[in-house]
């Protein structure tokens, strides 16, 4: 597996997540095991302690979207540096599927929450030193504030989907419309 896909287990992770609506799909073992099976992880050792220690990683993980999406790419840096230091990664050389020899990001860690944060944590820095911080968002759409990363060829997105956006535009387009037939 490439190491900057692993950036995709940081977004998922905060995606669970949509505070301005109030929801939140991490609160059970269930909703940890759904969340590693969209990875591609199998959902072995996950405990009730896993819970609250996936949604402080999240939040920490939000904090280093925020911040990039902000410009304080220091504090992005510092708290994904916090983040790696608490949650080492342990690398394996691997061959599968006919594939030629890569590197997966092992989850020998002690439990899920571990295995899961120390992935997704250097997954994003993967993605981070090799695209920059500014790469970082957090989707424009109000009140949508999922995450993503901008992989674009002009850094040009601003949106988590295509869902946000042709809802932002869809909404930009009836105001323009509607300041039109005031005048």
């Amino acid at each position: 597996m490439e190491l900057s896909a692993y950036a995709d287990y940081a977004v998922r992770l905060v995606n669970t997540e949509e505070p301005a609506r109030g929801t939140d799909e991490l609160r059970s073992t269930a909703d940890i095991a759904r969340l590693l099976e969209a990875v591609g992880r199998p959902p072995g050792r996950v405990t009730e302690s896993d819970v609250p220690r996936l949604r402080a990683v999240r939040a920490r993980l939000r904090a280093v979207f925020t911040d990039a999406a902000e410009g304080r790419a220091e504090d992005a840096v510092a708290t994904l540096n916090g983040l790696l230091a608490e949650y080492p990664v342990h690398p394996r050389v691997t061959g599968h599927d006919g594939r030629p020899w890569h590197i997966h990001l092992a989850d020998d860690q002690s439990g899920a929450a571990e295995s899961y944060a120390a992935v997704a944590g250097m997954g994003l820095a993967v993605q981070l030193t090799s695209l920059g911080p500014d790469r970082l968002g957090v989707c424009e759409a109000a009140p949508c504030r999922n995450v993503y990363v901008d992989a674009s060829a002009n850094r040009s997105r601003r949106y988590c989907s295509d869902r946000c956006s042709t809802r932002a535009n869809v909404a930009v387009f009836r105001a323009r419309r509607k300041a039109r037939a005031a005048d």
